[in-house]
């Protein structure tokens, strides 16, 4: 509670939409952690269905494994349960200028600029897109199923994940636990591209661990997918990058914009939104960005502490050093 006001405090200084905007934050955080029981509690309570049990003792096997095999903090995170009653943990907002592959920083006192703004509530995170558009941004509103207080407070596991398959808990167990581990101020796409690699290699030795061959080669086709995604939308980015440089008229500029967004559609029906949204772009380029270049440190550094240590080394530097060294990590 004493951070939650600190904090608060800090909000006071910054206007009133902060003071609003860090209420519903709060107000959320608590109510969550309000809900959350031990597992053991939910284990051992009769009322508890006998498929969430099932599925909190996984939990608890992949939550003891992230400390003892993959050396992620030892601490009450995800040692206990609550149930939100909805389908995502929170709802980030994600905007970029119409016409820049860059997003719009929202910057807090505590953990500095990051690339979105998250809301508890999906009505209050609408409102607030609708709000960027006005100012003429491209919006995205992405429902999360799982958020780091950064090791601040114990986070607990939710029900927006904990009936998903076996391979996705664990994913969002170790990608969270990773953000406790590392965290580089005002660096979003450094933070969650470190802990796409953790959680990807987590899950690769879990599996191997508990002999379920077959889940992991269905975990690797689906990763490849997703990196197949993630390789476009950096072409097409960096494309468009090289648009908006032009000296075009705007109304070139967005012929263009929407050229590029019917390719991508085309090849990902279905996963790209109808309308030329470089937001969109934005939230996923933040999760897999750098994602090579930190294979290729895991690689080099031939253990996850090693690994580790290299990336809090990386996360203390500073931003011009940092990117350097990623630009050039050894094949």
């Amino acid at each position: 509670m004493t951070r939650l006001l600190a904090i608060l405090a800090l909000a006071l200084l910054a206007g009133c939409e902060s003071v609003s905007y860090y209420g519903q934050a709060i107000g959320g955080h608590l109510k969550l952690l309000s809900a959350a029981r031990p597992v053991d509690s939910w284990l051992a309570d009769p009322q508890t269905p006998p498929e969430l049990k099932e599925r909190l003792e996984t939990a608890r096997r992949i939550r003891e494994f992230a400390t003892r095999e993959l050396h992620l903090p030892d601490n009450a995170s995800y040692t206990a349960y609550a149930d939100v009653g909805r389908r995502f943990a929170v709802y980030n907002v994600f905007a970029a200028p119409k016409f820049s592959v860059e997003a719009k920083a929202e910057c807090f006192p505590v953990t500095g600029c990051v690339a979105y703004r998250g809301f508890f509530s999906e009505k209050d995170a609408l409102r607030h897109a609708e709000k960027l558009r006005a100012e003429g941004y491209d919006v995205y509103v992405g429902g999360i199923l799982a958020y780091s207080t950064l090791g601040w407070f114990d986070d607990p596991l939710l029900s927006t994940f904990i009936r998903y398959p076996d391979p996705q808990v664990a994913r969002l167990v170790f990608h969270e636990l990773a953000h406790q581990l590392v965290y580089a101020k005002n660096d979003t796409t450094f933070n969650e591209s470190f802990a796409v690699v953790v959680e990807e290699e987590g899950v690769r030795r879990w599996l191997e661990a508990e002999g379920r061959t077959a889940e992991l080669a269905a975990f690797h086709a689906a990763q490849a997918r997703k990196r197949e995604l993630a390789a476009r939308i950096k072409e097409t980015r960096e494309r468009l990058k090289n648009i908006y440089a032009m000296q075009l008229s705007p109304e070139a500029m967005l012929e263009q914009k929407r050229g590029e967004f019917d390719r991508l559609r085309a090849a990902f029906p279905g996963v790209v939104p109808a309308e030329p949204n470089n937001a969109f772009l934005v939230s996923i380029a933040l999760y897999n960005e750098l994602v090579p270049a930190f294979e290729r440190l895991l690689a080099q550094a031939g253990s996850l502490d090693a690994f580790y240590e290299r990336t809090r080394q990386l996360a203390a530097s500073g931003r011009p050093e940092r990117d350097a060294v990623l630009a050039r990590a050894p094949n």
